[in-house]
């Protein structure tokens, strides 16, 4: 994932920073609980497409 883009990209549900995982290929928002997963290098930022985190799941 390259660096610039994660700098500018941001959660789109409540703008907030994402964190990536990388061997998840997710970006995750914290606050949200939200992990929009990387496709072929490309970010699916979807609300819809977006994979709910447990509540145990480690951030």
């Amino acid at each position: 994932m390259d660096a610039k883009l994660l700098e500018i990209l941001v959660c789109p549900v409540c703008k907030g920073p994402l964190v990536f995982n990388k061997a998840a290929q997710e970006l995750i928002c914290k606050a949200d609980r939200l992990a929009f997963g990387i496709k072929d290098g490309i970010p699916v930022m979807l609300e819809s497409e977006a994979r709910q985190l447990a509540a145990d799941e480690e951030i």
